[in-house]
């Protein structure tokens, strides 16, 4: 009995490895590529034991959050998503007007249903399979037939957006919610309305019937949770405790309790016969978006703002697991019909598929929760100081990646942040409309300077740290006194928003850069204008002094670098190289280097003097927001929208740390030759390599290629969620709570020896007949 119990549990698992196996972009590839998909997957002890005939494949080590068995792109934003009855499809609403089924095996889009008007917002099967039914923001409910593609019922009656729909079980009712504030049943064969239910005040978010057809629930804007007798039309019961509105209801199995998630971030679970509630489940960091129980009603899957997927335990409230893959709003989220997998779909554009039994709770690691807006090197370079749209500033140690302060206080994002010159506090910028100052050591807000009436996007101290420069969208750069706390200057002159502000080295001057396209230079003693730069055409994104001051450097638009004398206001260079937006710059406090960062997701070092390129930095997986030097120059940090900070040594022309601790995105920073490796059209050509490969030099493409250096040729292919917290071959430490991933050639077989990877060993005749099956 227990040897079929394992039997089957590796059965299940060769399926999923089979479902991975057939999304993986290696599957089409020659053979030495696509074994390689067995060291990409964690899997379960049957695939340890597969790796393990496979010895000399690449080795990927490390610790790392799940990863979806399948994830299924779409080119539209993904509202609604729900397993068929045989698990064996899924049907996704998407905000293209579109709804779509795949087939969840092979991971392909089977059919495309047209008809509506305005984006889907709902979908579900019926419980025999056979229908699909929508709801849509033009108002409408619609039924399809799942075998022909063909509409057969259009449900006209509500007077606004519908935004939730289900079957009932024995798939005779279809009931629907709308921001019309109503719940109406239809007759599914007819299309005749048999119930209009009126009683909540707002929008009706979401609208489920009981397992025995009886009840429906349904929640609403209104922040109430309401069960109606689906005979009579009339409300049961009215369940309160919601601090914000209700997005999403749904029964237990059993239909003794309703589950609810709601903006309050919270998920609450209800016993249905006491009308009261009986769990409060807490976890998600932003809007729970999705709940749904599990078929055995154990369990509590949902969506969130966050971008994670978390399951509940329902007897403790316990979160059990948190799978994170998505990249933006998670929308909705299900069981599959026998409770072994999850599907999520979300405003990034894909549907991921989860396997539930073979994942691991990952550690949760500190860091922020949303995107990361700027940072900053201590003047001693010991520490790197971080601000985000979390509210947050948090301060990291850059030799070991650890979290040694968080400073909280701010009520809206943190624009700007920047260490004093004698590294004993920190200033920050804020949508708040705020300054404010802190102690670096007890992490203690010692000032708050206010006088700005919009959001602050720039913030520096001066040369002795006496003052403090803010530029804001209020189109003002003020001036403040950290002694007393007073504003000296308010300079006027911009016409648009201010984006960026610096002080001069020896502190007697401010530049400020703007969307009004001028770089304006100011006498700090007077408050007034010494100097106006006019690009004319286009609009100035970041400016900052040279080290000796005598230069000014500025990024545009149109994805160039200049460099102007300060004396005279005129041009001397313009850098040109990056193929997107530049974000910031910096010059090198030391020789006649400066760095620059791009949406191009480059990192490019330039010499001063020739303006010539002279190295570029790879590792990053999105565009590069931010940048900034250490202050003895050996160092460069960057960060971007692939949610990291890297640290890269600029004598040894490597990358030596990687800060990557976000759920979001990098946004901006404060203050020997490599070209840029990429390949135009990699082959599959057999790399010939000795099998030794401990220095094997390779190199990424932003869709997941792992490529050699020397040939260019492709070595194996990784999925994104692995890509993006990879150490690249330069790269020694990464912060995350995603995790952190190795990649090993020195044991692999490529090229004309890819056959010799697979060195049986012993291993069990059932295993080995499920090995040959699956591969």
């Amino acid at each position: 009995y227990k040897e079929a119990i394992y039997i089957l549990k590796d059965l299940r698992d060769a399926a999923n490895f089979a479902i991975y196996f057939s999304a993986n972009k290696a599957a089409l590839s020659t053979p030495h590529l696509y074994i390689s998909a067995l060291a990409t997957w964690a899997g379960s002890n049957l695939i340890t034991q597969w790796k393990d005939q496979f010895r000399f494949l690449p080795s990927i080590e490390g610790y790392k959050m799940t990863t979806p068995l399948l994830i299924l792109n779409s080119n539209a934003g993904v509202t609604s998503v729900a397993f068929s009855p045989s698990g064996t499809q899924i049907v996704s609403g998407f905000d293209d007007n579109s709804v779509q089924v795949w087939d969840v095996l092979t991971g392909k889009k089977v059919q495309e249903l047209q008809g509506h008007a305005h984006l889907v917002r709902s979908v579900a099967y019926s419980s025999d399979g056979i229908w699909i039914v929508s709801g849509s923001h033009d108002n409408s409910v619609k039924v399809w037939n799942v075998l022909t593609s063909k509409q057969v019922q259009e449900f006209q009656g509500h007077t606004s957006a519908v935004i939730s729909v289900a079957f009932s079980p024995n798939c005779t009712e279809i009931v629907s919610g709308s921001s019309d504030s109503s719940v109406q049943v239809w007759n599914a064969l007819t299309g005749k309305q048999v119930q209009k239910l009126q009683g909540h005040t707002s929008v009706v978010t979401s609208v489920a019937f009981s397992p025995d057809g009886t009840k429906i629930v349904s929640g609403s804007f209104d922040r109430s949770i309401q069960i109606w007798d689906v005979l009579t039309g009339k409300q049961m019961q009215k369940l309160q405790g919601h601090t914000s509105r209700v997005t999403s209801v749904a029964f237990s199995p059993d239909g003794t309790k309703v589950v609810s998630g709601s903006e309050d971030k919270s998920i609450q679970v209800w016993d249905i016969l006491a009308s009261k509630q009986v769990q409060k489940l807490q976890g998600h960091t932003d809007i729970v978006r999705s709940v749904a129980f599990s078929p055995d009603g154990t369990q509590i899957v949902s969506g969130s703002h966050d971008k994670s997927v978390q399951i509940w335990d329902v007897s403790t409230g316990k979160q059990v697991q948190k799978f994170q893959g998505h990249t933006s709003v998670v929308t909705s989220a299900a069981f599959s019909p026998d409770g072994t997998q999850i599907v999520s779909g979300s405003i990034d554009q894909s549907i991921q598929i989860w396997d539930v039994f073979t994942s691991k709770q990952a550690q949760e690691l500190q860091g922020h929760t949303d995107v990361i807006t700027s940072i900053a090197f201590s003047p001693q370079g010991s520490q790197i100081v971080s601000g985000s749209y979390d509210k947050s500033i948090q301060i990291w140690d850059v030799l070991t990646g650890k979290q040694v302060q968080k400073l909280q206080g701010h009520t809206w994002w943190v624009m700007s942040v920047t260490f004093s010159p004698d590294g004993t506090q920190i200033v920050s910028g804020s949508d708040d409309n705020s300054v404010r100052v802190w102690d670096v050591l007890t992490g203690q807000q010692i000032q708050l300077l206010q006088g700005h009436t919009d959001l602050i996007r720039s913030v520096a101290f001066s040369p002795d740290g006496i003052l403090i420069v803010s530029g804001s969208d209020d189109k003002s750069i003020r001036v403040w006194n950290i002694l007393t706390g007073k504003q000296v200057w308010q300079l006027q002159g911009h016409t648009d928003l201010i984006r960026s502000v610096a002080f001069s080295p020896d502190g007697t001057q401010i530049v400020s850069g703007s969307y009004d396209k001028s770089i304006q230079v100011w006498d700090i003693s007077t408050g007034k204008q010494m100097q106006k730069l006019q690009s004319y055409t286009f609009t100035v994104i970041f400016v900052a002094f040279s080290y000796d001051g005598t230069q000014i450097v500025s990024g545009f638009n149109n994805n160039s670098i200049q460099i102007w004398d300060v004396l005279t206001g005129q041009q001397l260079k313009q850098l040109q190289g990056h193929t997107d937006l530049v974000n910031s710059i910096a010059f090198s406090p030391v020789g006649t280097q400066m760095v620059s960062d791009s949406e191009d997701n480059s990192v490019q070092v330039w010499n001063v003097l020739t303006g010539q390129q002279v190295q570029q930095l790879q590792g990053h997986t999105d565009l590069i927001t931010s940048i900034a030097f250490s202050p003895d120059g050996t160092q460069i940090a960057s960060g971007s929208q692939d949610n990291s900070i890297r640290i890269w040594d600029v004598i040894a022309d490597k990358q030596v740390q990687e800060l990557q601790c976000y759920n979001n995105h990098v946004k901006s920073v404060p203050s020997s030759s490599l070209k840029p490796l990429y390949a135009t059209e990699p082959k599959d050509q057999l790399v010939q390599q000795s099998s030794k490969m401990i220095n094997l030099p390779w190199y990424s493409t932003s869709d997941g290629w792992i490529l050699s250096s020397t040939t260019h040729d492709r070595l194996m292919w990784v999925p994104h969620n692995i890509l993006k917290i990879l150490h690249h071959p330069q790269n020694t430490l990464i912060i995350s709570q995603y995790g952190s991933l190795f990649l090993d050639f020195s044991q692999s077989k490529l090229g004309d020896q890819w056959i010799e990877c697979y060195k049986p060993q012993n291993i069990s005749k059932s295993k080995f007949l499920i090995l040959n099956e699956s591969i």
